[in-house]
């Protein structure tokens, strides 16, 4: 087989090779021999359309070498190219008749291959008693003797019957095995029959390349489409639940001997070595129908050279452009809180992960989260629009209306209970005094790190009739020791409280004074 970059279909006859040997010493059901026979069916039609193929590129030289006035440089190419046609007829017709003595051997003489198995048959004469079978005395020096003819004209090619050790593509355990004993031995008759085919399509591919290199010597150049493989075209790769997925199957053929220029709407595109065109561009928003929809469409060209002449072909393809819809997250997506960091998940599942997101909005300061898509808003208005784009393209936008921080109650704890200003709280209790801000239930549940309030300054009066018992006393922060007014205190005197500041810490850890009034008029027993 030639060495160097292999085409798909090289590959595929290497794979079909790795089969054969890997199955060589297993007993197989009839089902994987029928598979045999089918391998062998399919690389004998293939190698009588590449021989045809070969005798039509002997007759393009030919051609050429008479539109070129029968030159005597021209005249060599086409001897050498007569004989390399002829020394490929002798070997082919050789395997052929390897094949019918195998197949005497193993007692099928009609049409059909009724006796699919016969190892012992084929080892006696692929094997022999002495290493005097086919495989030693013809076979493997034939083969050897082509390919080494052939180098002349295709220098990467190399030994078409190797031994295990001398072929990579064996596995450690079958590498101390000759040519013979790795093709042959313990192989039924149909395994046998597909690796022969295999080889002469080894041989046919060998021919076809220096054919070509022939042909171009004297401009009669044949483009032989060698990379054959299917190809699945669907009207869309999403479909709906209950709806038709509709496709097209087809195959495609390329020729690895070409190296064409492509342009994606008049701009040359890069062409990897598979000779594919990579097509890639961001579908810019349209004029989107009442479902969403927009047209739009693109235009390819491939241009390659055949004897001297530019050939192209161009094909427009036309696309739909969906409207992404965007899907916003968060704890409170109905409205957001005037001055808190509303947090956002932002998602347009159409993307995929080519959702590359920026924010930006009119009415609130934007704030990019860690994760893909997150967000956080903090409004400075009454309302707020969030627009969204992915990679500079614009998706959407989304209008919310922005609520005020509800207002957080504020209750009197004595000596860490709830104070009772209606019935009266004990005098000793009040030693220790404090006053806590709550904030509302709901506010705290969707925004917990904005709902931090605290009491930071009120006034406590003792209360004797209508007149202080005592100077009014100021508290900084929530918590008070009332030592002077339990001593001072007597019964029927109250407690009278006023909030006079309120402040709460934000999501980012800023402090800000919340306006709230509250008083309490404490009976004390």
């Amino acid at each position: 087989m030639a060495g160097g970059k292999e085409t798909p279909r090289q590959k595929m006859i290497g794979m079909m090779y790795l089969v054969l040997t890997a199955l060589l010493a297993l007993q197989v059901n009839s089902a994987i021999l029928l598979k045999f026979k089918f391998i062998d069916d399919s690389l004998l039609s293939v190698n009588d359309k590449t021989s045809l193929a070969a005798d039509g590129t002997v007759k393009g030289i030919q051609a050429a070498v008479v539109k070129n006035q029968n030159q005597a440089r021209d005249q060599a190419v086409l001897k050498q190219s007569e004989e390399i046609r002829q020394k490929t007829k002798d070997i082919v017709a050789y395997l052929r008749d390897v094949r019918e003595q195998l197949l005497k051997a193993t007692e099928n003489t009609g049409p059909e291959i009724k006796n699919m198995s016969g190892e012992d048959k084929v080892a006696i004469t692929m094997l022999g008693g002495k290493r005097n079978g086919i495989a030693y005395t013809s076979l493997k020096p034939k083969l050897n003797e082509y390919a080494q003819y052939m180098k002349q004209f295709v220098p990467d090619a190399t030994p078409l019957a190797l031994d295990g050790k001398e072929d990579k593509r064996v596995t450690k355990d079958q590498s101390d095995k000759n040519f013979a004993e790795l093709n042959f031995e313990n192989t039924p008759v149909v395994a046998a029959l597909a690796t022969i085919s295999q080889k002469e399509t080894e041989i046919l591919e060998l021919e076809s390349a220096a054919l070509q290199k022939q042909a171009e010597k004297v401009g009669a150049k044949t483009i032989v489409f060698d990379k054959i493989g299917a190809f699945a075209s669907a009207e869309s790769n999403t479909v709906a639940a209950g709806t038709k997925y509709k496709a097209e199957l087809f195959l495609t053929a390329s020729a690895s001997s070409l190296s064409p220029r492509m342009t994606l709407n008049g701009s040359p595109i890069s062409v990897g070595p598979d000779g594919h065109g990579k097509i890639e561009f961001t579908a810019r928003p349209g004029n989107f129908d009442k479902d969403g929809n927009a047209k739009g469409s693109w235009t390819g060209t491939i241009r390659f050279n055949q004897n001297g002449r530019d050939t192209t072909f161009t094909k427009k393809v036309e696309y739909t452009i969906t409207k992404p819809v965007m899907q916003i997250q968060s704890a409170s997506v109905q409205a957001l809180y005037f001055k808190c960091g509303n947090k956002l998940t932002v998602s347009v599942p159409a993307l995929g992960a080519q959702y590359k997101p920026g924010f930006s909005a009119s009415g609130a300061s934007v704030m990019s989260g860690e994760k893909v898509g997150d967000v956080t808003l903090v409004p400075n208005s009454k309302e707020v629009t969030l627009s969204v784009s992915s990679g500079g393209n614009a998706i959407g936008s989304q209008t919310f209306q922005v609520r005020p921080i509800p207002k957080p109650t504020i209750e009197a704890f004595a000596g860490g209970r709830p104070v009772n200003d209606k019935q009266g709280t004990p005098g000793t209790a009040v030693r220790s005094f404090s006053l806590k801000a709550i904030p509302d239930a709901g506010f705290a549940t969707f925004l917990p790190d904005d709902a931090r309030f605290r009491v930071s300054r009120y006034e406590v009066t003792l209360v004797r009739g209508k007149r202080p018992a005592i100077p009014t006393k100021t508290v900084s922060g929530p918590q008070a020791d009332l030592s002077d007014v339990v001593n001072a205190y007597r019964e029927g005197d109250r407690l009278y409280v006023e909030v006079k500041d309120v402040q709460r810490q934000n999501f980012q850890g800023n402090i800000e004074p919340v306006n709230v009034s509250r008083t309490f008029n404490i009976p004390l027993l």
